[in-house]
Formats: structure tokens, C-alpha cells, sequence
């Protein structure tokens, strides 16, 4: 079973227990080959000491900017640029991976295929279970399992990405039938060729959502390429944590304009084209 060599880039800010809990749920893939980026949206020189200290598996880089308010779109564009990989793989600092996410991302590959997947919403509950001991997603499938009907109670949203199913598996048909109409920041990957057909990310956007993943899409889609579900193959655990959600009607203002442009390659991305 072929599978291209890849760069991981996980987008952080400034939280060194989650990024430690991601980063030994990094070191526990099944799948080996593949560098790490850290792209930080800020330059804390505590981040650098810990990750110095990290005793890390994989060749890994650490690439910060000055904090001038959200540019995570120029650090992830910075990000594609150092990469020395074909195959791009994109996590966010504040989720978990089964430990079959690499492989099954990989797996899933295609040259025109921009892939996509979910993440299960942790409780603060089990999120504090799992910052202090390490994940095992067993267990998490068990406990789905025993309260898939009651998780909305507590605060467990999107319960049903939260259980892997393995594709060799009986059940592995069921993955073919969950198709996506969007990706989401931080489960998607694609080739490096594809993002740069686009131009990158479009350093337009200032404030976080639309422009890290939805703007991508409509993108990629006039560009050519199809989007493919990893939906219950790259699981995700997303650990809680206060939202820090802002008002979307200035990205939708964006948005809409570019699409009315019609312009799929955007001007203000890896490359300034204005």
C-alpha cells in the first residue's frame, strides 16, 4: 500500500499542556514517515524552550512570526513554503489524534482529492481525563458507545466522528457513505501541488474561520479538484476549551466578494499578485 512521505503542520497560539498532549498523540501514529511543522501565530519564548525539549520522533521545524493580532493564514502559508514535502497534512493546537490519523489521511490520498474529516467535541470532563494520562481511543469508542444518546447533555458534540472505524473492517463500507460539502481547518489535507495552484491561503483574511477552510474549498473546486471525506478514518478529539469565536460577517463580507471575482488564485497568498 503506497504512501507519499508527508509534512504534519499543526497551527498553535499559546498552550503548552495541549501541545503537549497533541504532540504525544503525534508520536503514537502507526504511520512513521512524515516531518512535523509547528506553525506558531507568535513568537513565546516559552514554546521554544518546551519544544527544544520535546523529545520529538520525527524531524520536526518550529517557525513563529511576530503576534500582531490572528495572521494564521501567513504563518500557514509559511508553513507550505518550508515544508519538504509533496503531501500536506493541517491539525489545529487543540486537537487529539487517533493514532490511525497519519496512515488513514494518507491512505485516502489522491493527486485531485482535497481530503476532509470531523472531529468529536470533548467535554471538559474527559478532556482533563485525557491532558493527564495519554489518549486511548478505546476506551473513547466504549464510552461513546455506552452514551451516545445522553452526550448532548454533557457536552460532547459530534459524538458520531468521535468512533474510528477500521476500513478493513466490516463496517469499513460505512466510510464510503459519509461524503462532506466543506472542509474544516483542522483535519484537511491535499497535495502541495493543489494548494499552490490556489495560491496558498489568502492572507486577506484577519480573523479566524472562513478564511482557513471555507474559502479553500470554493477555491480548490474551481481549480478542479474534488473533495474526499476521512470522515471515522482520521479521527479527531477536540479538546475543550472556552470559545474564542468572533462575529463572521466581516469574512462572509470577504467571501462573498472574492466568489463574485471569481478569481480561484488569490492575490494576497503565498504569492503577492497586487
Amino acid at each position: 500500500m503506497p504512501t507519499p512521505k508527508a509534512t504534519l503542520i499543526i497551527s498553535v497560539y499559546n498552550n503548552i499542556q495541549f501541545l503537549k498532549s497533541i504532540l504525544d498523540s503525534v508520536n503514537r501514529q502507526t504511520y512513521k514517515d512524515f516531518e512535523i511543522i509547528i506553525s506558531e501565530d507568535a513568537e513565546h519564548i516559552h514554546i521554544k524552550t518546551f519544544l527544544e525539549e520535546y523529545p520529538f520522533e520525527n524531524p520536526w521545524l518550529h517557525l513563529t512570526q511576530e503576534d500582531q493580532g490572528w495572521r494564521k493564514n501567513r504563518a500557514l502559508n509559511r508553513a507550505i513554503l518550508a515544508s519538504s514535502t509533496d503531501y500536506l497534512v493541517f491539525i489545529d493546537g487543540d486537537c487529539l489524534l487517533h493514532p490511525k490519523f497519519m496512515e488513514n489521511h494518507l491512505y485516502s490520498a489522491k493527486e485531485n482529492l482535497v481530503l476532509g474529516g470531523k472531529r468529536l467535541m470533548l467535554n471538559e470532563k474527559l478532556t482533563d481525563y485525557f491532558l493527564k494520562k495519554p489518549l486511548n481511543p478505546s476506551y473513547i469508542n466504549q464510552y461513546l458507545f455506552l452514551n451516545i444518546f445522553h452526550l448532548q447533555k454533557v457536552n460532547m458534540r459530534y459524538a458520531e466522528e468521535g468512533f474510528y472505524i477500521n476500513p478493513q473492517s466490516l463496517l469499513g463500507f460505512t466510510t464510503k457513505l459519509r461524503g462532506l460539502r466543506n472542509i474544516t481547518g483542522c483535519n484537511m489535507s491535499f497535495s502541495k501541488k493543489a494548494i499552490m495552484d490556489i495560491n496558498g491561503f489568502d492572507e486577506d483574511y484577519t480573523l479566524p474561520a472562513i478564511g482557513e477552510d471555507i474559502d479553500l474549498i470554493w477555491r480548490f473546486t474551481q481549480a478542479g479538484y474534488k473533495l474526499g471525506s476521512v470522515r471515522n478514518l482520521a479521527v479527531q478529539y477536540h479538546l475543550y476549551h472556552k470559545k474564542n469565536w468572533v462575529d463572521q460577517d466581516i469574512n462572509f463580507q470577504i467571501l462573498k466578494e472574492k466568489q463574485m471575482a471569481g478569481n480561484f488564485r488569490c492575490q494576497n497568498g503565498i504569492e503577492k499578485l497586487l
